[in-house]
């Protein structure tokens, strides 16, 4: 049976946006006009997906906006410990590593659908059972994708629903379909997100060291693309919650807000280079091992009742050039 894919428009622009509900509450296309855009009004895809990927059969984490909980990035072992007890997590990303958790792999429920708006949620006794013995606590991540004007807004709440503390941690994996104006150069578009040091890596794991960002780096300073290749995990500057893509040809820009509760950014190129992931995480990859070194990760605990949320919008204007 294909995977539940939940249709959104937009009335007052015509956006139309396609949440693949059935695998992980993915929101796997997003065609919006750029509001100021003074050439056209047509929509555009924001969003980049494999062919195929609406059947619910293709790699979770290669498409769309992948929804990472309860931990973002890699976890090595993949292990972890916490209150004194031993988790043992699947080997899903080459030998010995974990990755971007449980949810973005697991069908969601349907909560509420509406024209402009779907609301689902995941927890893990329902939904994922054989993921159970791998995490300290029951969960529960409900999620909603809104569309409106040229904005397309995710809200998250995840909350503790079990009777221990447990480990959290979560990101946004968005695949942005480059470049953002059709017959424009992918390789020229500026790549912009406020961050001010490189955790330095090894294997793919986050070392512990930070190497602060030089005032010449392309990322704060908004540089072209230009044939960059990224695999890497930042610091984010505290109090300035967005990214940007702009294609300097026409002054489209593509704008992604994020709250405090974000502290590291991870820009990812994709090897087929028709994508790039800016992906805002609430703590390091490999946290455990981080913390237990003494390296702040942001890697947040909820009690028993506790919740977190956040909300991350997505917005496409257009300035043009003069």
């Amino acid at each position: 049976m294909p995977a539940e894919v939940v249709h959104l428009t937009a009335a007052d622009s015509g956006a139309t946006a396609d949440v693949l509900v059935g695998l992980g509450m993915n929101c796997f296309s997003w065609r919006t006009p750029f509001a100021g855009d003074t050439v056209t009004q047509a929509p555009h895809e924001i969003l980049w997906a494999e062919p195929g990927f609406e059947s619910g059969e293709l790699r979770p984490s290669s498409s769309g906006i992948p929804l990472l909980a309860p931990f973002p990035g890699r976890i090595a072992g993949p292990s972890f410990e916490w209150n004194g007890k031993r988790y043992e997590l699947e080997a899903n990303h080459g030998e010995g590593v974990a990755i971007h958790g449980f949810a973005l792999r697991a069908p969601w429920r349907l909560l509420d659908r509406r024209i402009d708006k779907v609301t689902a949620e995941f927890t893990p006794t329902l939904d994922a059972p054989e993921t159970v013995w791998q995490w300290p606590s029951d969960y529960r991540v409900e999620a909603t994708y809104s569309i409106a004007a040229s904005h397309l807004t995710l809200d998250v709440r995840i909350e503790n629903t079990g009777d221990e503390s447990m480990p959290l941690g979560f990101a946004t994996h968005a695949y942005f379909r480059l470049p953002l104006s059709d017959g424009a150069d992918p390789e020229s578009t500026l790549v912009c997100a406020p961050v001010d040091g490189e955790w330095l890596m090894q294997d793919m794991i986050p070392t512990g060291e930070l190497k602060p960002v030089e005032p010449t780096d392309p990322l704060p300073s908004g540089a072209p693309l230009d044939g960059q290749r990224f695999d890497t995990p930042y610091r984010l500057v505290e109090g300035e919650g967005a990214t940007e893509l702009v294609d300097p040809s026409t002054g489209r820009t593509l704008r992604q807000t994020y709250d405090e509760s974000m502290r590291c950014c991870v820009v990812y190129t994709p090897g087929h280079r028709e994508a790039i992931c800016l992906e805002p995480y609430t703590c390091l990859p490999n946290p455990f091992a981080m913390e237990a070194a003494g390296v702040a990760t942001g890697l947040r605990v909820l009690q028993p009742g506790e919740a977190y949320s956040t909300r991350l919008i997505l917005e496409a204007t257009c300035t043009p050039k003069v």
